[in-house]
């Protein structure tokens, strides 16, 4: 009887965290972000989360923890258990450019993090005010380089994604101009509007109204394909080859998750980037839905942190 005692209390041992993973979730999932409430992270993170809970049969809750340029958000989700009940909404800031910005960073983000694969791309628009009078992007080249540097360029931030592809446009063509860091996005176009700041380099949300009622004129789209929403709007590529600069969206968690639970969660969310109204949200955030899974993430989050590590040293950029 002892025996078969301690042989049955082995086998309960064994089954047991099989069991814990066949069950997942059996609580709700948190989703951090590095963002305040109301933004076009925020909003994408709340619709990916409201259609990954009918798959999960569990609330996906958002909780906005922003600060340190992305870094809280990434350090509460690195030190969580790694079960699943914890993921972040990582963007192409805080995975791979804040390693090139702050240099005493506690937590590296590809090593302390999973992946669990892209939610979407999203391009950024080249727009002019009323102090350019160019009407395609080689004008507004050929007027940065007649200026010789006495240009100025606005951005919603040092360091931000803005910033940056303005930057490596400028490094691709091989032209500079003055760079005027605002606290948002909204701010820096009051002053491309006023006439105040030459162009700027900006998210789809932010300009979308202001392109409607011609007070800016978009140039160019920062893709490396023209936006569903802009058709006749060609791409900077098409003038600079080989250029691309976007923000992107994607779900990680902490490292160590076990391989059957991230797979869960990259079904609910594939199951989520399937729905019409889903994709619908997205594209009118500028933002277009993707099926890459997590290794094609980590290698896109590798390859994004080697070229902003270039861009940034070479625009000795600096956060502020």
């Amino acid at each position: 009887m002892h025996r078969r005692t301690l042989l049955g209390s082995s086998l309960a041992l064994a089954v047991t965290p099989a069991l814990a993973q066949e069950t997942f979730p059996a609580r709700p999932i948190r989703l951090l972000l590095a963002f305040a409430p109301g933004g076009g992270t925020d909003l994408i993170a709340r619709t990916i989360a409201n259609a990954m809970g009918p798959s999960l049969g569990q609330t996906v809750v958002v909780e906005n923890r922003p600060g340190a340029g992305g870094n809280i958000a990434t350090e509460q989700v690195a030190s969580a258990r790694p079960d699943g009940y914890t993921m972040l909404m990582g963007n192409h800031g805080p995975m791979s450019v804040n390693v090139s910005l702050f240099p005493n960073m506690r937590v590296n983000p590809e090593t302390a993090l999973d992946p669990i694969g892209l939610v979407a791309d999203a391009p950024l628009i080249v727009v002019v005010g009323p102090k350019s009078r160019a009407t395609n992007l080689p004008q507004l080249l050929e007027e940065i380089r007649a200026a010789r540097g006495n240009i100025t360029y606005a951005s919603a931030s040092n360091g931000s994604a803005s910033h940056l592809a303005a930057a490596l446009m400028l490094q691709m063509a091989g032209l500079e101009a003055e760079h005027v860091p605002f606290r948002g996005a909204g701010p820096a176009l009051t002053d491309v509007v006023a006439g105040h700041i030459h162009f700027m380099v900006t998210t789809l949300p932010s300009v979308v109204g202001l392109i409607q009622s011609n007070s800016v004129r978009p140039l160019a789209v920062t893709g490396d394909t023209r936006m569903t929403l802009l058709p006749n709007i060609p791409t900077v590529a098409e003038t600079i080859p080989t250029y691309k600069a976007t923000a992107w969206y994607g779900l990680l968690v902490p490292k160590g998750t076990p391989e059957p639970i991230r797979a869960r969660l990259f079904a609910a969310l594939r199951t989520a980037l399937a729905n019409p109204e889903v994709v619908r949200r997205l594209r009118d955030e500028g933002a277009e839905p993707s099926t890459m899974d997590g290794p094609g993430f980590a290698e896109l989050i590798r390859w994004e942190r080697e070229r902003w590590a270039t861009v940034v040293r070479q625009a000795r950029i600096t956060v502020d």
